[in-house]
């Protein structure tokens, strides 16, 4: 049998990164493989000496629609499958965060779930006047990762985060904008074009000094963010084996259009 082709493709674009979510017939919808290919390429581009900054964005007609809800019972089917996606979701932010290069969003149709959790954990952010992101884990049962239970209050104020979470209300690129969650908001056809002008801007400042930035920034709040990612990770194995949630993910698949 052919190998199955990577779900993630990186590229350079001058000296940007590109990292591309390439699952584009699920809409980039998260499983076990993604997850790898996906911090195996931000792993290589911020190790990768010609690159200043890196560009994270989605093939297809969506950026992430989140977890692939059609792999549940496989992710669900063992306590080691529970505890391994939980890390490989958490792994992805760390990488994100505290990687060491400046790491800028171009998101466009669904942001959903951990998609939505990765534009918050991006330095900057460039939506396409098309984006809807939201958290649908309350009414599936689930559990927010991506170290949102910390950075959401910090951006929005503790009591709309937690509107945001459990109601799971979708903001499209104008709200998101207004409650300071993406920088710019651009035509859809001009997402990927100004995100790299964007990059390109950056690599032009001081490569010392965009490394300590981040270095100084982050490290102020790792302490709180490894407390709050592992909080969430015990959090979401709990609900991953939760018989509620299973029976609240088999509902909506079945009934999805």
């Amino acid at each position: 049998m052919p190998p199955t082709p990577p779900t993630v493709s990186l590229a350079t674009q001058g000296a940007a990164s590109l990292v591309t979510l390439d699952r584009p017939e699920r809409l980039n919808a998260i499983g076990a493989r993604l997850l790898e290919d996906l911090h195996l390429a931000l792993v290589e581009a911020h190790a990768d000496s010609n690159t200043r900054v890196i560009v994270l964005t989605g093939a297809g007609r969506a950026f992430c629609a989140g977890d692939d809800l059609k792999e549940f019972a496989e992710q669900a089917a063992t306590s080691e499958s529970v505890a391994a996606m939980g890390a490989q979701v958490q792994q992805i932010t760390r990488d994100i965060i505290f990687g060491p290069k400046l790491v800028i969003g171009a998101v466009h149709g669904y942001a959903v779930g951990a998609g939505f959790e990765w534009v918050l954990n991006c330095d900057m952010v460039v939506a396409a006047d098309d984006l809807v992101a939201f958290f649908p884990e309350m009414a599936l049962g689930q559990f927010v990762t991506g170290g949102v239970t910390r950075l959401l209050p910090q951006l929005v104020g503790y009591q709309r985060a937690v509107e945001l979470i459990v109601l799971g209300e979708r903001l499209d690129a104008s709200a998101l904008q207004r409650l300071g969650l993406v920088n710019r908001v651009v035509p859809r056809d001009a997402m990927l074009s100004t995100a790299l002008e964007l990059a390109g801007q950056v690599a032009d400042r001081s490569q010392m000094a965009t490394l300590q930035l981040k270095k100084v920034m982050t490290s102020q709040m790792r302490a709180q963010l490894d407390a709050a990612l592992g909080l969430e990770e015990q959090a979401a194995m709990a609900c991953f084996s939760n018989p509620d949630t299973a029976q609240r993910v088999d509902a909506f698949v079945r009934h999805k259009p």
